[in-house]
Order: structure tokens, then sequence, then C-alpha cells
């Protein structure tokens, strides 16, 4: 025969299990704001049924139920989109990093604005233009030599911006590597807690959801590969080994360069600060330079009007010539001398800081014999002979005429490895160039950046709907889960005063 006790042990399953029920679904609602986490579920199961004993079997038909279990409380989890949210975070970090870094080359070259190296550059070739008009004017000549020196200071500034840039891309990536290694080492000590909660039977969901949420932060910065095994998750990018189980192995900054320099994919964050520093800014900085040098020593083919003296003749006719640069046409020029003294041939505009014959953004200076004396720019390529004397004739303009003109003279660009493919053009169609494919980069980055963030918000949203907490299923789960324990209870309560019946008001009779 069945027990008489047999209901009370049914009611106490039922009490517990929705006791658990209730307490996990309080947890889930207390979680519903954190990073991370995966909403629970206790896993119900009918308890082994009984049956009264017999030799062969029990008289009593079918099988007499014995409530209720829950055999483990899971986390909701898919791994399919956990992949596909890391990859879409990998390239969201990608694409992010390039349009923060393009956004900061377009502050440093500030085009078009008042400021801006364009604007320096028109002010240069307009105050030859006024100096023309008066060529014998000092006053004239200062002002070239401050649009000169502000020339030079822009081209010096835009280029230290452009290395501090790269600097502070360097300083990133050595700061993002100590923030992986420190997430590697977190990885490894969760595995090594789960492993070892997980040898006792139990599902410790709270610490998988940290290391879970862990690798998606990592994700965001590099292109994790994870493989789950018997002592936790293996944590690796291309062939670097981040976490191996219970060990944290870590990386270093040229490790990851060099992976990425061996044609290996790293992904992330850091491959866009990598290619943002090795590429994006060395490009404009190469392009920035080859400006530089290709104004002062860059092949022009110009006319020379007759009667300039030229190599120590003077021209019958218009002669085309070639020169290097602004410096070679003013080499042309003759300085104002004393009647005693034979002309003397202009020198250099710009030189270089460092003595090399290559102009860089870095190294351009405005000659120090101009600075000290505006007087040493030559206005006159004529000279003439008087009273035994060869003289330079002051009220000549023809440099500074072929000076202002040369806004407008095609110069001879080395080809360099970019996308600005100008290499026979003025100097302001360069620069043009320069600036326009700098916008067209970051209009592309940011578009990357847009469409790599909504992928990852959909992504996610996809994922929530699976794992993360329903306030309003939450509420719902609890009403029903406290119904059912209130109705064990009332159960518990009814057995309970069978029970007192049994005991207390039965076998009295005849007393």
């Amino acid at each position: 025969m069945r027990s008489t006790f047999h209901s009370i042990e049914t009611a106490k399953r039922a009490l517990f299990t929705e006791q658990a029920n209730i307490s996990t679904t309080g947890h889930n609602i207390s979680n519903a704001n954190t990073p991370g986490f995966s909403r629970q579920r206790v896993n119900l199961v009918a308890s082994r049924p009984i049956e009264a004993p017999g030799y062969m079997r029990s008289n009593i038909p079918g099988q007499l139920g014995t409530g209720v279990e829950f055999t483990s409380i899971t986390r909701v989890r898919e791994k399919f989109l956990d992949d596909q949210f890391r990859n879409a975070n990998r390239s969201l970090g990608e694409w992010s990093v390039k349009a923060d870094s393009l956004s900061k080359l377009e502050s440093v070259f500030n085009e078009p604005s008042d400021s801006g190296v364009r604007t320096v550059m028109d002010n240069f070739w307009k105050s030859w233009t006024d100096l023309s008009k008066d060529p014998e004017s000092i006053t004239g000549r200062k002002i070239v030599r401050e649009n000169a020196l502000a020339l030079v200071d822009a081209f010096n500034e835009t280029s230290k911006h452009l290395t501090d840039l790269q600097a502070d891309l360097t300083t990133s990536i050595s700061t993002m590597t100590d923030q992986i290694n420190s997430m590697s080492s977190s990885i490894a000590d969760l595995n090594l807690e789960i492993k070892r909660l997980e040898a006792y039977g139990d599902n410790p969901n709270d610490l998988m959801d940290q290391r879970d949420y862990l690798v998606d932060q990592l994700s965001k910065m590099i292109n994790v590969s994870v493989v789950n095994t018997s002592d936790g998750y293996d944590v690796s990018v291309g062939g670097i080994t981040l976490v191996d189980g219970v060990n944290a192995v870590g990386t270093s900054v040229d490790a990851l360069e060099a992976q990425f320099n061996g044609g290996g994919v790293v992904g992330g964050q850091i491959e866009g600060m990598i290619v943002s520093r090795d590429q994006i800014v060395t490009d404009y900085q190469s392009q920035l330079d080859a400006m530089v040098d290709t104004l002062a020593n860059g092949e022009i083919t110009l006319t020379l009007p007759a009667g300039s003296t030229y190599q120590g003749t003077t021209l019958a006719a218009d002669q085309t010539v070639t020169v290097k640069g602004i410096n070679g046409l003013h080499q042309l020029g003759f300085l104002f001398n004393a009647p005693s003294a034979a002309p003397q041939q202009a020198g250099d505009i710009f030189v270089t800081s460092d003595g090399s014959g290559t102009f860089t953004a870095a190294n351009i200076r405005l000659s120090q014999a101009i600075v000290d004396d505006p007087m040493n720019i030559a206005t006159s390529m004529r000279t003439v002979i008087l009273n035994g004397n060869e003289e330079t004739v002051k009220g000549n303009n023809t440099l500074a005429n072929l000076m202002a003109g040369l806004k407008e003279t095609k110069f001879k660009f080395t080809p360099i490895a970019s996308q600005n493919g100008i290499t026979d053009g003025t100097i302001d169609e360069f620069y043009a160039s320069m600036i326009g494919q700098l916008g067209l980069q970051s209009q592309e980055a940011d578009r990357q950046s847009t469409n790599q963030q909504d992928i990852v918000t959909q992504v996610d949203s996809r994922r929530q709907s699976v794992s993360g907490v329903s306030l309003d299923e939450e509420m719902s789960d609890l009403i029903k889960y406290q119904h059912a324990y209130s109705a064990a209870a009332r159960f518990m309560t009814a057995i309970d005063e069978t029970l007192d019946k049994v005991i207390n008001g039965m076998g009295v009779v005849g007393r």
C-alpha cells in the first residue's frame, strides 16, 4: 500500500521547486541592466514515480507520481549569435578607430579655413604679386618675408601634429595591449574557478557570463578566436595564444605588429590603430613632404622674357628654361649692390634645418640671410652697365612676376605610393587633391563605422531577444510561480488536515 506521508513529500518538492523558480526569477530581474548577463531558467522534471511493492508488480493500476524536481539552473545563451556579434564588433572597432583618426587628420589640416595651409600659401603668392608692383619697396619685401615665415611655420606645425598623432596611436596600441593582457588574465582566472565548480556538478552561470562579457570586449579590440575545452576557453588571435585554459599567455605590441605585418589578421581597434598610424597618417605625411620638397626643389618650366640677364647674357628674345623650384628661380635674380660692386646673384629662399638636400614639412626653414635682411629677396632679373660697372636694374620686376606666376605654374612631382596620383600640376592642385582624398576617406570611414554600428546593434538585439531579461516576461513568470507556490502550500495544508483526522480522529469508537 502507499505511504501515508507520501503526499507530504510531494508537496515539499513542489514548494522547494517553486521557491527555486521564484528565486531565479528575482535574480533575473535584479540583473536586467547588468552588462553581459544572460537570463537563467530552472529546468524542471517530474520526479521518479513509485508503485506499491509486489512480488511481480503492483496490483494497483498505474504509477503514483511523486511531484516535481529541478535538475539544474542554466543560462539561456546561443553560441551562433555570440560569434556573429563578435565578428561584427571586430569590424566596428576597426572602422571606428579609422574614422576617429581621419577626423583628427581633418582637424590637423583644417581645410577650408582662414588659417589652413591653403590660405597661407595664397597669402605667400599674393605678397609676390604686391611686391611686383613696387619692386624696390623694402616694405613689400618684409611682407614677403613674413608670409614665407608663416608658410614655413604652417608646414612645420602640420608636420608636428601628424607626428604627434602617430605617437598618440603608438601609445594607444601599447595601452590597449595592456588591457588585452589584463582581460586575458581575468579569463584564465574565471576558467580556473568555473572548472572547479563544474567538478562539483554546479553550473556557474554568473561566472560564465562574466567570461563571455570579457570575450565580447576583447572582440572589439582584436579578432579573437574562442575554443571551449575541458579547461575552459582557449582564446587566440591569429597565431598568437592569449589564454590557454587556466593559463594567461598574453601578448605584446611587437607580437601584434609582427602578426599584422606578416599578413595575419589582427582585427579590431588594434588593427585600426596600426593601419591609421603606419598607412593613413604616414601617407599624408609623405604627401605633405612631397609637396614641400617640390615647392622648394621641384622641376618647373617657365619662360624668361627678353631683356633678362641669364647666365651672364642678356636675352634678345624670350627663352624657355627649367629650374629647380622656388629656390632655383630665385637664384636667377640679382640683389641690389653698390655701384662699385658686381651684381650679386640671389641665394635660396628656403633651406633645410638638417642641411640635407631633401625638403620635408618638418625641416623646411626660411633662409637665415632673408630672415636677417629682407633686401636679400630678389625681384630683378636685369643688369645694366653704368659708368663701366655692371649694376642690378632696381625697377625691374621680372623675377617678382615669375614668382607670383608660380601659383599657376605646373611643377613636376615625384610619384609617391599614395592615392594622390598628381605627378604634373600646380602646388594648389596637388594640395587640393590631397585634401579631397582625405575628405573621401573620412566620409567612407564614417559610413562604414555607421553601418557596422547598425549591424552590431541588430545582432545584439537578436542576442538579447534570446539571452536578455524581459521584465514583462519575468513579472508574468513571477506571478505564475507565486500562484504555484501558494497552491503547493495549500496542498500541504490539505494533507496536514487529512493526517490530523487520521491520527487524532480515527480509532476512537468504543473508547
